[in-house]
């Protein structure tokens, strides 16, 4: 089809539109979604759904439609291609192109990932503890050759270091393969288990793994299985199957390798079972069961468990019980529950606890000796910062591994003797080209919420910086699940930054910045926090002078793609343009849809919508049900074809919805990855091009 047809074509389709590109002189059409209404009654209350045929995602219609956005997208930012390839150039050549890991040791072998100049993927590598030899167990590059999307996941090796699971998906839906390869010979054994979640672990002969398969239709993790090596799959064992539809579960080995875990776990409950790893065909025993709002996760250290529980404990605390007393009538407490202390995670040795905790708003390591000594603290001497544990395989190290980042530091992965106390820079994430840390500066505000809450934002800028408001900002949030958006470096953002963008982080509520309270202040009926919580940031930093509300512009990505859109809805004028990446914007309808992946799952986040004051609740700040006759600021969302987590239809509708409605003549573009899921392209240099694509659009902005 050539392409004056091809484009004459889709007009007639979709009744595609006259458009203008940025220099108002060519013409552009932007594609209209036919309209073909669809009923939706709850409650008493029918809601009509003009774009729910969307979600064909096998009709031919649907794709071409998705392709016309996609076109449209390329020409109306077609003066923007030097522009793109300029940031591409300049992200792809901060990093650096041989790249390799910190080794960790395990078994005799340190085990490491390096890059190859010109590799999209990793070379998942190894050598002997007393040898210099490589050996590459998985090369990503050649593994992936010839297909659009790549994952590696599940990369195991068995306690003997003679075999290694591995799962590939090659199309981003999350449907993974299980191979099995001998090490010694590089031989892909004949062992094959399609269609699985990728969560796997080994038993301790060498011979037996654990595997997680998830539900065909709505992707719930709800099945854990035994596989013996040298058998048929057909013949593999069930060994748990989790029967409430809003739980999923997932099979784990502990850091001692003394026991296995099949963990179920939902938004507000936890439950594990237990079986001794070096007796894989027993039978698992349940460890406590579960409670309604009982969460705990175990680990094993020397003769007890240790719990990391928030019972009787908002913002959790630790517990510890003997190896044959599990229920809950016997644990004791280690550490007690404190109020201004959120107790996130526990790492251990076998003369030690490394506690990651969370106050002040920021993430911080305590160090707590099995002996009873003094415990301490890790110092990082900057505004904000983001610090975690990182590979520790060893259980009797002193040594703890742990990685450092913040708005101006480069990931960094230390070694921290807890004996001596001394700290030691292993690497600092090498960024290729002029990248002074010395020419950038941070900030961590307290913005009073109109309520009266503080909110923290983390944000950064090049140094001689001015508050006269005629900077442009980008403010980032995601807000929800309790996930800490906590202050990272990025190369990518240097782009922006040496461009006079400032950035900045609003840890709203909706995580767990400032412990569990905060997450509770931000879900279920209160969710609407999370957005007025954002808005009164973005306000603050205009009034502030750190931008004017025509040069600022808001990203948020998935739960923040929601969030996003809620403040589309609510605030438009305070924002000139908004990136969604992959956005969950029709929130009753997919709640509705138990069919729908992650559904069942998610109802302690969001709540029922059976329940009418949910569903009331829900109605009111839905972004795809909220969509009105106004001016919305420009608006670049982004879409997965095969994403599993947001369904590509949901940011489909959303544009359809804002071009049938939207009164402005800001640009509204639609670009849907057709080769990929949630995460968007695989490979570390093509997610570049997006990286690029949404800085652009923004920098074309703030350029007219």
């Amino acid at each position: 089809m050539n392409r004056l047809y091809k484009v004459v074509f889709l007009m007639m389709m979709f009744g595609l539109t006259p458009g203008c590109n940025n220099d108002d002189s060519t013409p552009v059409a932007f594609p209209v979604a036919k309209i073909q209404p669809h009923e939706l009654t709850s409650h008493g209350e029918t809601r009509v759904d003009n774009y729910f045929w969307l979600r064909e995602r096998e009709n031919p219609e649907v794709i071409a439609y998705l392709e016309a956005e996609n076109k449209y997208l390329k020409e109306v930012l077609a003066p923007t291609d030097d522009l793109q390839s300029e940031l591409f150039a300049e992200m792809k050549g901060r990093i650096k192109k041989d790249d390799d890991s910190v080794p960790y040791l395990y078994n005799g072998y340190w085990y490491f990932t390096r890059y190859e100049k010109g590799g999209e993927y990793s070379l998942r590598c190894r050598r002997p503890e007393n040898s210099d030899i490589e050996e590459v167990m998985f090369n990503g590059n050649v593994m992936a050759t010839g297909d659009g999307y790549f994952s590696l996941r599940g990369v195991k090796v068995s306690p003997d270091s003679k075999k290694a699971v591995f799962g590939v998906d090659t199309e981003g839906r999350r449907f993974y393969t299980l191979r099995i390869k001998d090490l010694d010979s590089g031989e892909i054994l004949a062992d094959v288990i399609p269609n699985v979640t990728g969560n796997v672990a080994w038993a301790m002969d060498n011979t037996t793994i654990f595997y997680g398969k998830q539900d065909p239709k709505t992707l719930r993790s709800f099945q854990i299985w035994r596989h013996e090596l040298g058998t048929d799959a057909t013949s593999d064992h069930l060994v748990y199957e989790e029967k409430d539809d809003t739980f999923a579960c997932y099979v784990s080995r502990s850091k001692s390798d003394r026991f296995l875990f099949i963990s179920s776990s939902q938004t507000l409950s936890t439950e594990h079972r237990i079986l001794e790893a070096d007796n894989p065909r027993g039978e698992f025993r349940l460890f406590q069961p579960r409670q309604r709002k009982l969460e705990y996760d175990i680990d094993h250290q020397g003769d007890r468990f240790v719990i990391l529980t928030n019972h009787l404990a908002k913002n959790f605390r630790l517990m510890e019980c003997d190896l044959d007393n599990t229920g809950l009538e016997a644990w004791r407490e280690v550490i007690a529950h404190r109020d201004d202390v959120f107790l996130e995670g526990v790492e251990v040795f076998s003369d030690w606890l490394v506690m990651e905790e969370r106050f002040d708003g920021l993430s911080h390591l305590k160090i707590l000796p099995a002996d009873g000594s003094a415990a301490h603290h890790l110092d990082f001497g900057e505004p904000t910062w983001s610090v975690g544990i990182s590979t520790n395989v060893d259980m009797d190290s002193q040594v703890l591994r742990f990685s450092y980042s913040s708005l101006t530091t480069p990931n960094s992965t230390f070694d921290y003797d807890m004996v001596s106390h001394q700290k030691t820079l292993l690497k600092q994430k090498e960024v290729l080209g002029d990248f002074q840390a010395d020419n950038y500066e941070a900030q961590y505000l307290q913005v009073p919420a109109r309520d009266g809450t503080l909110v923290p934002v983390s944000l950064v800028y090049r140094k001689g910086f001015k508050n006269d408001g005629k900077s442009p900002l980008l403010l980032y949030a995601y807000g929800s699940y309790g996930y800490s958006q906590d202050a990272r470096f990025s190369s990518n953002m240097l782009s922006l930054l040496d461009r006079g963008f400032v950035y900045a982080i609003a840890h709203v509520r909706g995580g767990e910045e400032k412990g569990r309270a905060w997450y509770e202040d931000g879900k279920l009926l209160k969710k609407k926090n999370t957005f007025t919580d954002f808005i009164d940031c973005g306000r603050y930093l205009t009034d502030k002078g750190y931008t004017s509300s025509d040069r600022q512009f808001a990203m948020g990505g998935s739960a923040g793609g929601l969030l996003v859109g809620a403040i589309a809805n609510m605030a438009p004028e305070t924002w000139r343009g908004i990136v969604a990446h992959v956005p969950w914007v029709d929130v009753v309808t997919t709640m509705e849809d138990d069919t729908i992946p992650l559904t069942t799952s998610e109802y302690d986040e969001w709540g029922n919508p059976a329940n009418e004051e949910y569903y009331r609740y829900m109605l009111s700040y839905s972004p795809y049900d909220n969509v009105q006759a106004m001016d919305y600021p420009a608006m670049l969302i982004t879409a997965g074809l095969h994403d599993s987590q947001v369904q590509y239809w949901e940011p489909a509708k959303w544009v359809a919805r804002l071009r049938a409605n939207k009164t402005d003549n800001n640009p509204l573009l639609l670009k849907t990855n057709m080769e990929a899921g949630h995460g968007g392209a695989s490979g570390r240099f093509r997610r570049l091009e997006e990286t690029a694509l949404s800085y652009a659009f923004m920098l074309d902005l703030v350029q007219e």
